[in-house]
């Protein structure tokens, strides 16, 4: 008995595919559509390239967000000696270059890409809406990491507070640039107009401002609602408590837990937008 190669089968189904796609062409059947982009290659692919693009355009705001935090707590040097304040002025001016770039640019991003047509680009290509939104989203949290170590590390130097528990930084900064960067997208994606987008973004960073940075506790009692519904504190109270001589963990991952929760609904608010926004 003789054995075929295995080449030799390979050969033959491709010619008996070719053939019968062929014939289904000349009946005028259409040919089957490739399988659709799954959502971490998409995702992925989304990602490098907004960074990339992030990384040539956006660094001289970069500076301008870090130079405005550390110029914040060169100010508040003298109001505020050290103790709990401190360590509020400090977390809360981290956080507020994760909120310039994330929320506020992300915000004019999108809303740019809305009226002048982008999003058509985006819904030509065969991926998933999430990973669109996921993608710039985290390109743009990416991009503050510098910026908000400096910030951090500078204000720890500056109010004389302990670095050891800075590591924490590396759940604070994808935490809350996930809140703030879908809070961010889905303004940008339902703002009716740029000028909107811009405008909303600017007043979501101002928000991030004054009641993140300024302690809590010198805020008016209705502010302080505000200041629960804004995505941004959660990441500040868990940063502000890192820098207590013996922090208070359970607390810290209870902030963190929170922080993640209202990540994952402002990107899926982020995500629907985005799906409403590519139809019309």
């Amino acid at each position: 008995m003789s054995i075929v190669p295995a080449e030799a089968v390979a050969g033959k189904s491709r010619t008996v595919t070719d053939t019968r796609a062929a014939s289904d062409a000349a009946d005028g059947a259409p040919a089957p559509l490739a399988p659709r982009a799954r959502l971490l290659p998409s995702m992925a692919a989304v990602y490098r390239a907004q960074l990339s693009r992030a990384r040539v355009a956006r660094i001289p705001l970069l500076f301008v967000a870090t130079f405005q935090s550390v110029g914040i707590m060169i100010l508040m040097r003298g109001v505020v000696d050290g103790g709990a304040e401190a360590r509020a002025v400090v977390a809360g001016s981290s956080v507020l270059v994760v909120a310039f770039v994330a929320l506020n640019l992300l915000a004019q991003y999108f809303g740019q890409l809305r009226a002048t047509g982008g999003l058509d680009h985006y819904a030509t290509l065969p991926v998933p809406p999430a990973a669109v939104v996921l993608g710039a989203a985290g390109a743009y949290a990416s991009f503050t990491v510098p910026g908000t170590a400096v910030t951090a590390v500078t204000g720890s130097l500056l109010f004389d507070l302990p670095l050891t528990h800075l590591w924490v930084l590396v759940a604070v900064i994808p935490l809350a640039g996930a809140a703030l960067a879908g809070l961010g997208a889905a303004l940008g994606l339902l703002a009716p107009r740029q000028e909107l987008a811009t405008l909303l973004g600017q007043l979501g960073m101002s928000a991030a401002l004054l009641l993140g940075v300024l302690p809590a506790d010198r805020l008016p009692g209705p502010i302080t609602y505000a200041r629960d519904l804004l995505p941004s504190t959660y990441g500040v109270e868990a940063l502000a408590r890192s820098f207590d001589r013996h922090p208070d963990w359970p607390a810290v991952a209870l902030d963190l837990a929170v922080c993640a929760a209202v990540g994952v609904v402002s990107l899926a608010v982020a995500t629907w937008a985005y799906r409403r926004a590519a139809v019309r």
